[in-house]
């Protein structure tokens, strides 16, 4: 029985590492599909150690769960950022561009630099002289893709309700955008 039980855990367990040297940074945005609003990207640097059995795809978590795993990730990830586009900017250069310019924002915070870029997605402009592999469904599958996608989605939720005060007529702080 125990062997069963192992065996379901490490099928549905997110995998730490996508190569073994490498220090490596997992990137995902929020906000791309809204109407209104920024979009937020983050970057997260996870090391060896690093494990919460929670963790997922933050579309995936409920709000508590995205809430309770945000401090968890910023106390225990090896180095964290977040970047912000703004609708201006995303009206300037398109969404799926401001997508990747918030992600480029969130690598430029980092305190550590990475060696290698994780992107949930298929597609990315690449940041000068750090590598990437674009991971489909990688919120999914890789630990630290699903810990920049609950600090994106945590961050971007906080601002939306904090937009819900200035315009409460949209209810922003109920459908984020």
């Amino acid at each position: 029985m125990f062997n069963f039980k192992l065996q379901i855990f490490e099928k549905y367990m997110l995998q730490l590492r996508f190569t073994q040297s490498l220090l490596e940074a997992g990137l995902d945005e929020a906000g791309r599909g809204c109407i209104a609003g920024p979009v937020v990207a983050a970057a997260v640097i996870l090391g060896d150690d690093f494990l919460h059995l929670d963790l997922n795809d933050s579309k995936k978590l409920s709000k508590k769960k995205r809430e309770m795993l945000r401090p968890f990730i910023e106390q225990n990830a090896l180095s964290w950022a977040v970047g912000i586009v703004d609708h201006r900017k995303i009206d300037e250069i398109n969404i799926l561009n401001a997508s990747f310019l918030a992600m480029h924002h969130a690598v430029d915070q980092l305190i550590l630099k990475p060696e290698l870029l994780l992107i949930d997605g298929n597609r990315f402009n690449e940041y000068e002289g750090i590598p990437h592999e674009c991971i489909v469904k990688g919120d999914s599958k890789m630990m630290s893709i699903a810990a920049a996608s609950v600090l994106a989605k945590t961050y971007r939720d906080e601002i939306m309700a904090n937009y819900h005060h200035e315009f409460p007529l949209y209810d922003w702080k109920q459908n984020a955008g």
